[in-house]
C-alpha cells in the first residue's frame, strides 16, 4: 500500500495537551473560586437592575446561541439536509462565549465557588467545567489526526454543560423570582 492510500492516524495523542490544558483550567478556576475571598458585590451591571438579572439574561443569550451552535454544527456535518454557512457557527460561538465572560467574572469575583446549597454547588462546578471543556475544544480544533468524534464530543459536552448552567441559574431565576431586567 502506498502512502497516498494509507488512512490518517486517529490516535488520542493529539488530544493529550488540549485535555490536560482543559483539566488545568477546571482545577485553576475551582481553586481560585474557593481560595479567593468573595467581594459580595457586583462589578458593573451595564444597564441591568442588579447583578443577578444581568447574569440571568447574559446566560440566556449564551444558551440560545448554544442552540444555534448545535444546529449549525449539525448542518456542517451534513446531518440536516440544509446548508448553514460555517460563519454562523463561528460567530454564534464567539458571541456566546463573550456573553459568558462577565457572568463568570462576577461569579468568581463576587461570589466564589460555593458549596452550601446543592443547586449552587452544581452550578459552581459546571461553571468551572464549562471553561475547561471550552479550552479543550478550542485547542483540539487545529489538531490533525485526532479521532473524528473529538469535536462532536467536546462540542456536545460544552453544550450540555451550558444547558446545566442555564438550568441551575436562569431557569431557576425565572421560575423562582420571575422575569426581571
Amino acid at each position: 500500500m502506498t502512502a497516498i492510500h494509507q488512512r490518517p492516524s486517529r490516535s488520542l495523542t493529539p488530544l493529550l495537551w488540549p485535555l490536560i490544558a482543559g483539566g488545568l483550567v477546571v482545577v485553576a478556576l475551582g481553586v481560585f473560586g474557593r481560595a479567593h475571598t468573595p467581594t459580595g458585590f457586583a462589578v458593573g451591571v451595564a444597564g441591568f437592575s442588579a447583578a443577578l438579572p444581568m447574569k440571568v439574561w447574559l446566560t440566556t443569550g449564551a444558551f440560545v446561541l448554544a442552540i444555534v451552535q448545535v444546529v449549525s454544527a449539525l448542518s456542517m456535518w451534513g446531518r440536516l439536509g440544509v446548508t448553514i454557512p460555517p460563519a454562523v457557527h463561528q460567530w454564534s460561538g464567539r458571541i456566546a462565549f463573550l456573553l459568558t465572560i462577565p457572568v463568570a467574572f462576577h461569579c468568581l469575583y463576587a461570589l466564589g465557588l460555593q458549596y452550601d446549597v446543592p443547586r449552587v454547588l452544581v452550578h459552581s462546578l459546571l461553571g468551572c467545567f464549562f471553561y475547561g471543556v471550552f479550552t479543550a475544544k478550542m485547542l483540539a480544533l487545529p489538531k490533525r489526526g485526532a479521532p473524528g468524534w473529538t469535536l462532536p464530543v467536546l462540542g456536545g459536552a460544552a453544550f450540555t454543560v451550558l444547558v446545566g448552567l442555564w438550568l441551575t441559574s436562569s431557569f431557576w431565576f425565572f421560575t423562582t423570582i420571575g422575569f426581571k431586567v
